[in-house]
């Protein structure tokens, strides 16, 4: 596997990459590399965390964003349908990024489109029974994958990553919209 990471550890027994430190450290010149390290191991965990979740989906004929629309299909209420404009503001990505998706999984049986009965004008994307019974189907080796990939972590623990990549999502968001002007 070429994506092998040899990590470090420090005194205090947490882990660093040692690539990434000396990469970060020519960066900056000398200066603090905690930030950046920080930043290169949210990606690495982020790479790790789709690499299991496209491993995970293999055979099943899914990219990972095309499930990741399929699963917030299958949480909307029976019958419920989803904007694709919904789908993308709640996935992060734009709009042509979930037509596309949609399209996949409409090719596929999993998902359709229908017109949204209190605007004639919108239309609503819809799982399918078939879309229902493929999330069925994976829950269980889901459930399994995710034990494994937080194997060791406490309650404690999953909630403070949880909170601390979202405070970076809400940061960025915060720091997008002051450089817009917004």
């Amino acid at each position: 596997m070429k994506d092998v990471h040899k990590f470090g550890q420090e005194p205090d027994g947490s882990l660093f990459d040692p690539r990434a430190r000396a990469a970060m450290s020519e960066f900056v010149g000398g200066g603090d590399t905690a930030p950046f390290e920080a930043a290169a191991a949210v990606r690495t965990a982020y790479q790790a965390v789709e690499r299991m979740r496209a491993h995970g989906s293999e055979g099943r004929g899914l990219s990972s964003g095309a499930m990741d629309v399929l699963l917030r299909l299958g949480a909307a209420g029976a019958g419920d349908g989803i904007s694709i404009g919904d789908l993308a503001q709640a996935a992060g990505v734009s709009s042509r990024n979930v037509t596309g998706l949609v399209d996949t999984l409409e090719r596929d049986g999993l998902a359709r489109r229908v017109q949204d009965s209190r605007d004639r004008r919108s239309v609503l994307a819809v799982i399918t029974d078939e879309g229902r019974a493929w999330i069925e189907a994976f829950r269980t080796p889901s459930r399994m994958a995710m034990r494994a990939m937080f194997q060791g972590f406490s309650a404690a623990d999953l909630t403070a990553l949880r909170h601390l990549c979202l405070r970076l999502a809400d940061n960025q968001q915060r720091l997008s919209a002051h450089l817009e002007g917004r």
